[in-house]
This record gives structure tokens, C-alpha cells and sequence, in this order.
């Protein structure tokens, strides 16, 4: 066994009280595969057996590892197959009893969030597909931990227009059934492009076909770490950044495989990979944000913004797998609005709009996140807003989703509070101008030519 420097002991015990380094997330992927029937109450049964039988000790396990390694592990979750995978003989309705069960057996686990009532759709639909995204709006305004996720295109099939169309009224009808909530049942909903398999986050977490039969999976996560190393380098040039960046993801990464091979002992489950990415809090000295500002912009969202994101984001991967042999998941840089406290701000003020956001997701490790517009906003507009990103995952062989809160009689300049790791969202403008007839056209917007590989 490696021995550990005292030096380093004392280094990590700092991370983890002054600069907010944790394990974000022990993640849990179960597959449901062998719960198919076609009777409804059947698979019920075997969905809600299955979960609570197999997650059992998952939460005292993280529990007391956290109490052993003195290491936050600030959520435990679960991640399933798609349910529409199980759906082909059901209607929406026993779609919706179905995410009700999936609810159920999460709150018996004592788990924070179960991810996976989910469709995969980029190149059309199934019977399931179909009855599971009608069902949306009602499973996910009925449920308290259930997140769901719909995969509309990938780099190999393009883009499936009429799911993107599809998509947009759901997020509208979501958004109107948990108004008295300011439309929080579309924070748990994610339009995916290149969705992975194995990602550990919330919401669009959910347990691939080609997944194992269980595994865990770990989310880690230290900005304050970044930002705390770049504040002993003011002045030096961006190698040097760099460098400082990518060793201390390597750290953050060895610490979280520790973690989960551990969990992966104790659960006597397979390990299956660390997602690094560098996920904020509300939290002030945890945000991305602030990071960038750190490398010496005045405001996140200013011109410059999306080069030290970049660097950043490549830096944190560069750093991680030299650090685990399995980084999964998304791994990079999250830009969720509503969850970090430098993004509100800039949000807040102005500088940071809804275009200078869609830009830096080129190059960040996800997309349009945590995003909060009026609640006026039309659905084709919102739709039109997924189009945008998913080509951007699509052109650029990456993972792209966007998370959008159309928040019920809010207008632009308001606030709206979730609470806790989800924070709150200034409303931010969206352009006034009509994308319905492109948004109607429907069909496939082809893959690209470079997707032609084989």
C-alpha cells in the first residue's frame, strides 16, 4: 500500500474544510432489463424490489465512509435503465404509475435523487418512447426525487426534430403543473444530445444498456479547490495556469476513486467510473465562476470568458485521467446558473446573457444549464433553444443538454428560490423574435459528415 505523506493528509484536510472539496455524488446504476412484463402492477412489483433490494445499504455505506475518511459525499443516488425501454405495452398513464413506484423506492432507500425515467430518441420512437415522454409532465410534477431525460440527438443518427418539437411543449407543461413550485419539475427534466451512460449527475442520469448489472459511479467535485491553487499564482502566465489546474485535478480525482472503490467494495458492486467535473454550489468560494474571474476577468460572461473556460475544461481532464483509468460520466466544467453563486451574480448583473452562456458550452463539459426565462416564453422558442445546443453536441462530438425553467408569471429581472444545492436563478431574457415555423418543419436534421467513421 502507498504510503501517504503527512504533507499530503494535511493538504487534503484543508480542501475539504476551507476550499469545499467533496464527493458530489456516490451514484448507484441498477438495470431494470429483467423487471419487463406486460402486466403493469408486475413490473411495479419487480421495479420497487429490485431498487430497494440492491440499494439497500447504499446510503449507510456512504455514510460511513464519510465518517471514516473524513470526506463530504454530499448526495447518494440511483440511476436506472430508461424506463421506456420497459414501456412498449403501457399507456402514459402507466407510465406515470411506474415513476410513482420509481418515487417510492427511492424514498424507502433514503437516497437524495433516482434518475432514469428516460427515452432515447435521436433517430425516432418507440411505443414506449411515445406513452413515456406524454407522460412527463404529469410523473415528474406527481414525484419528489424522480429526474428524468430525453436523448434527441447524437453525433451518429443527427437530430431528431420532431422530439425537439415534442420537448419543448413538455418543459412548457411541466412548467404550468409545478407552478405553485415556480415550474421546479422542469429542474429535474434534461433534453440530452450524445447522452452518456455511465453519468453519476442529476438530472439526466440513468443506468445504459450497456452498463452492468449494478455499479457505482462518482461524481467529484472541488472549485474552491481551482480557485484557492490559481490564488498562489496572480500574475503568471497560462502554462503555468494550466499545469496548477490539472495537478490539482489529479488529486481531487485520486481522492474520489478512493471513495468509490471503497463503496464498490462495501456494496460488493463493480466500480465503474469517476465523473470529475468541477460542479458548483450556492455556496460562496465554490463556483466555477469565480474561477474564471480568478484567472483575471472582472466578470464571468466578459469577453474572454469562453478561452479560460476552455482551458479550464481541458485542464481538469488532462488532470483527471492521468489520475484514474476510468473517468466517465461528463468530466469537465459545469456551467449550471441557478447553482453557482458567481453565475448568479453575473447573470444577475447583466453581463452574463442566455448567448455569451450557449457560446461557452462549446467548450464546457455540458450545455445550457439551471437556466431560468419568463414564464411567458413560448414553447416553440424553447425548443428552438434545444435545437441550438444539441447542434453544438452534434457538430462537435460531444455531450450537450439543456435545463431550462420556464418559471410560471415570473418575468425578466425576477428571482426564483429552489433551495438547497439547486439555488436561485435570476430570470434571464430570450430573444422576442418567432422560431415556430422552423421549429414545425419537423423531421431529421442529418448527422454530419464527419460522423461517417467506419
Amino acid at each position: 500500500m502507498t504510503k501517504l505523506a503527512h504533507s499530503d493528509i494535511l493538504e487534503t484536510i484543508k480542501m475539504v474544510d476551507d476550499q469545499h472539496l467533496d464527493v458530489r455524488t456516490i451514484t448507484m446504476g441498477i438495470s431494470l432489463l429483467d423487471c419487463f412484463s406486460d402486466d403493469i402492477d408486475t413490473v411495479c412489483r419487480k421495479i420497487y424490489d429490485k431498487i430497494t433490494s440492491k440499494a439497500a445499504n447504499l446510503v449507510r455505506t456512504g455514510e460511513d465512509i464519510e465518517l471514516e475518511f473524513g470526506i463530504p459525499i454530499v448526495n447518494k443516488r440511483i440511476s436506472v435503465t430508461p424506463i421506456s425501454l420497459l414501456a412498449n405495452p403501457f399507456t402514459s398513464q402507466d407510465c406515470v404509475k411506474i415513476a410513482q413506484t420509481l418515487d417510492k423506492a427511492a424514498q424507502s432507500t433514503g437516497v437524495n435523487f433516482l434518475g432514469g425515467f428516460s427515452a432515447l430518441v435521436h433517430k425516432g420512437y418507440t411505443k414506449g418512447d411515445k406513452a413515456l415522454i406524454e407522460a412527463i409532465p404529469e410523473a415528474l410534477a406527481c414525484t419528489e426525487l424522480v429526474c428524468g431525460s430525453v436523448n434527441i440527438g447524437t453525433t451518429k443518427a443527427g437530430m431528431n426534430m420532431d422530439a425537439i418539437r415534442q420537448m419543448g411543449e413538455v418543459v412548457k407543461t411541466l412548467a404550468e403543473r409545478t407552478a405553485d413550485r415556480a415550474g421546479f419539475g422542469c429542474a429535474k427534466l434534461v433534453v440530452f444530445c450524445n447522452a452518456p451512460e455511465d453519468n453519476p449527475f442529476m438530472a439526466g442520469a440513468f443506468h445504459g444498456i450497456g452498463e452492468p448489472e449494478t455499479v457505482i459511479n462518482v461524481g467529484v467535485s472541488g472549485p474552491g479547490v481551482v480557485k484557492y491553487a490559481l490564488e498562489k499564482i496572480k500574475g503568471q502566465d497560462f502554462g503555468v495556469v494550466a499545469e496548477t489546474i490539472k495537478k490539482t485535478a489529479f488529486k481531487v480525482t485520486r481522492m474520489g476513486q478512493l471513495v468509490a472503490q471503497e463503496a464498490s467494495r462495501r456494496l460488493d458492486t463493480q466500480f465503474g467510473i469517476v465523473d470529475l467535473s468541477l460542479a458548483p454550489t450556492p455556496a460562496v468560494g465554490d463556483s466555477v465562476a469565480t474561477i474564471l474571474e480568478e484567472m483575471g476577468l472582472e466578470c464571468c460572461g466578459t469577453h474572454g470568458t469562453t478561452a479560460a473556460l476552455a482551458l479550464l475544461n481541458d485542464a481538469v481532464k488532462k488532470g483527471g485521467v492521468m489520475a484514474s483509468s476510468y473517468v466517465g460520466g461528463l468530466s469537465g466544467a459545469f456551467i449550471p446558473v441557478s447553482e453557482d453563486a458567481g453565475m448568479i451574480a453575473a447573470a444577475a448583473s447583466g453581463v452574463l446573457t442566455l448567448d455569451k452562456l450557449e457560446a461557452m458550452t462549446c467548450v464546457c463539459s455540458v450545455g445550457l444549464d439551471m437556466i431560468v426565462v419568463p414564464g411567458d416564453t413560448p414553447a416553440a422558442t424553447i425548443s428552438a433553444i434545444i435545437a441550438d445546443e444539441a447542434a453544438i453536441g452534434m457538430i462537435n462530438q460531444k455531450t450537450t443538454a439543456v435545463r431550462i425553467i420556464p418559471a410560471p408569471g415570473k418575468k425578466v429581472g425576477d428571482v426564483v428560490e429552489f433551495g438547497g444545492l439547486l439555488g436561485s436563478g435570476p430570470v434571464q431574457p430570450v430573444h422576442p423574435e418567432s422560431s415556430a415555423d422552423f421549429v414545425q418543419r419537423g423531421g431529421r436534421i442529418p448527422a454530419p459528415i464527419h460522423s461517417l467513421r467506419n
